[in-house]
C-alpha cells in the first residue's frame, strides 16, 4: 500500500468490527438456546438486529452525507453500541433481550456504512485494493470464532456477554485511531441526478433486490448453523473451526479480487456468487453430517460472502455520486438487514415445522432467484 493510505489503522478497525460479527453469528443462537429459548424465539431475537438495519443505516447515512462528519458518527456509534449492549446484564427475559438487541444494533449498524465511505475515500483511485484492507475483518472473524469456540468448550456460555463486550471495546479504541477522509469530488455525469434518480436506474434496483434475496438465503446459516452442527454431534470447538474455515476461504478470495474484477464484470461475479450460494445451502441442509461435504460447503463461503460483498461494494461506489455515497452504502446495509431479518424469521418458524433440509432448500431457492434476476441484461450500460 502507498504511504498515504493508513493501511493498519483502517485494517485494525475492520479486524475488531468483524470480530464482533464472529462473536455473534456462530454463538448468539447458541447463547439464546442456553438461556432456554425455543427455535421460534431464537429466530425472532436474531432477526431484531437485522431489522434495525432497515432504519439505522439510512438515518445515519443521510446524517453523514449532510454533515460530512462520518468519523464522528463511527466513533459515537461504537461507544453507544458498547454501552447499550451492557444492559444485557440487567435481565434475561425475552422482552428485555429484545430491547437490548434492538438498541445496540441501532448504533452498531450506524458504523460500517460510514466507515466504508471513509475507507474508499482514503483509497481514492486505488479502490481495487479495498479487499486487501477488508480481509483483516475476516481475520478478526476467524480469531473470534476459534477463540470463543475453544473458550466455550471449557467454560459455560454464561460468560458470553462479557466476551462480546471486550470485542466492542476494541471497536471503540480502533475507531479513535483512524484518521478522517472525505470522498473526492467527481464531476456529475450528465443526467445523473440525485440519490433517488440514481437508485431508480433499472440495473441498480435489480442489484438491491438481489442483495435482499442473498441475505434471505443466509437466514438459516447465521441463525441455526451452529445449532444444526451441535445436533449432529459436532463440538463447539469444531463448530468454531468450521466457521473459521469459511472465513479463511473468504480471505483468499479477497486477496485475488482485484485480479478477478479486472478479468470479469461485476455482473458475472455476482451471478457466480448467487449460484454457488444456492448449491451451498443444499449441501448444508442435506449432507452436513458428512465432514467432507461440510468442508466443501464452508469453502464456498469465498463466493457466498467474499466475492459477493467485494463486488457489491464496488457496484455501490460506481452507481452513486460522491454526495450520495453514504446513502448508497447505507441502503446496501438496509437491504441486507431486511433480507437477513426475513431469513432469520422464516428459518425460525420453518426449522421447528419443516426441519433443516427444507429450511435450507428455501434458502437455496432465494439465492437462485437472485442469480436469475441479476443475469437479465439491463437496458443501460453493462456493469
Amino acid at each position: 500500500m502507498t504511504p498515504s493510505i493508513p493501511y493498519w489503522r483502517l485494517s485494525g478497525f475492520y479486524f475488531f468490527y468483524f470480530a464482533l460479527l464472529g462473536s455473534t453469528a456462530p454463538f448468539l443462537g447458541l447463547y439464546f438456546a442456553h438461556l432456554g429459548f425455543g427455535a421460534e424465539r431464537i429466530g425472532e431475537l436474531v432477526a431484531i438486529p437485522m431489522l434495525m438495519r432497515c432504519v439505522a443505516p439510512n438515518l445515519w447515512g443521510w446524517l453523514g452525507d449532510t454533515t460530512g462528519r462520518r468519523l464522528a458518527i463511527v466513533r459515537a456509534g461504537a461507544a453507544c453500541t458498547l454501552i447499550s449492549f451492557g444492559l444485557v446484564f440487567y435481565s434475561k427475559s425475552y422482552a428485555w433481550l429484545a430491547l437490548v438487541m434492538a438498541l445496540h444494533a441501532f448504533f452498531w449498524h450506524a458504523v460500517l456504512p460510514q466507515f466504508e465511505v471513509i475507507t474508499l475515500a482514503h483509497l481514492r483511485d486505488q479502490a481495487s485494493r479495498y479487499s486487501q484492507i477488508r480481509l483483516w475483518g475476516s481475520i478478526g472473524f476467524i480469531v473470534a470464532v476459534i477463540g470463543l469456540g475453544a473458550l466455550f468448550d471449557r467454560l459455560s456460555l454464561d460468560v458470553y456477554p462479557m466476551a462480546v463486550m471486550l470485542v466492542m471495546l476494541g471497536i471503540v479504541f480502533s475507531s479513535i485511531w483512524v484518521p478522517n477522509a472525505t470522498p473526492a469530488e467527481r464531476p456529475e455525469l450528465e443526467g445523473q441526478g440525485g440519490f433517488l434518480r440514481q437508485l431508480c436506474r433499472p440495473g441498480v434496483l435489480a442489484f438491491f433486490v438481489c442483495v435482499g434475496l442473498m441475505q434471505v438465503s443466509h437466514g438459516p446459516y447465521y441463525t441455526f448453523f451452529s445449532i444444526h452442527l451441535e445436533s449432529l454431534g459436532y463440538g463447539r470447538g469444531t463448530i468454531g473451526l468450521l466457521w473459521a474455515l469459511g472465513v479463511v476461504a473468504e480471505i483468499l478470495i479477497f486477496l485475488v479480487m482485484a485480479a478477478l474484477l479486472s478479468r470479469f464484470s461485476l455482473r458475472q461475479v455476482l451471478v457466480a456468487s448467487f449460484l454457488l450460494a444456492a448449491l451451498r445451502w443444499l449441501l448444508l441442509g442435506s449432507l452436513a453430517d458428512h465432514l467432507g461435504v461440510l468442508l466443501i460447503a464452508q469453502l464456498m463461503h469465498a463466493a457466498t460472502f467474499g466475492s459477493f460483498h467485494a463486488a457489491a461494494i464496488h457496484f455501490v461506489q460506481r452507481s452513486f455520486g460522491p454526495r450520495q455515497q453514504g446513502q448508497g452504502q447505507a441502503l446496501y446495509a438496509t437491504l441486507a438487514g431486511v433480507g437477513g431479518a426475513l431469513g432469520a424469521l422464516y428459518s425460525g418458524y420453518s426449522w421447528a415445522g419443516l426441519g433443516p433440509i427444507w429450511t435450507f432448500a428455501i434458502a437455496s431457492l432465494a439465492a437462485l432467484a437472485a442469480a436469475v434476476i441479476i443475469a437479465i441484461p439491463e437496458r443501460e450500460k453493462q456493469v
